[in-house]
């Protein structure tokens, strides 16, 4: 039985697989948050993620069911259910032991529906994931159909 706390579990954690890419809808304008009366530098700040802050806005803003959000952001409904998890524990720790919280990082990238297909997709993508169309920046004279509103 291998051990929980030898060479071969520690090089496993540094050799963890990277997230995959979570479509995001914006980025926030305000990206930190802190107590009132309190000078920042006399806080702890907590990190809350713009791949967990993206989860938190749509379950709890849009109130999107969790398939939906996940689809929205691109990870499956269990990582959207950790994502949102963990933002709510963060936001949570902040509230109630007076921390300053915040938003940045996590692997994002900003969404924006093909006009192709109308699926979700990231902004920068060359090519649509879902129907391999070419964003209009790679197209150079194509036809797109421009009548297709965003959700």
């Amino acid at each position: 039985m291998l051990s929980a706390r030898g060479p071969v579990a520690q090089a496993a954690k540094l050799m963890a697989r990277p997230h995959k890419c979570r479509l995001i809808a914006l980025e926030p304008g305000v990206t930190l948050f802190k107590p009132a009366g309190k000078p920042l530098r006399e806080l702890e700040v907590l990190t809350l993620r713009l791949d967990e802050l993206e989860a938190m806005r749509l379950a709890d803003v849009a109130g999107l069911y969790h398939e939906e959000a996940a689809e929205r952001m691109g990870v499956s409904r269990a990582t959207f259910g950790r994502l949102l998890a963990s933002a709510r524990k963060t936001v949570a720790r902040a509230l109630t032991e007076g921390k300053a919280v915040a938003c940045s990082g996590g692997a994002v990238a900003l969404a924006a529906d093909c006009p192709a297909c109308g699926k979700r997709r990231a902004r920068r993508a060359v090519c649509c994931p879902h129907c391999a169309r070419k964003s209009p920046e790679e197209t150079k004279g194509d036809v797109i159909d421009e009548d297709r509103g965003s959700e």
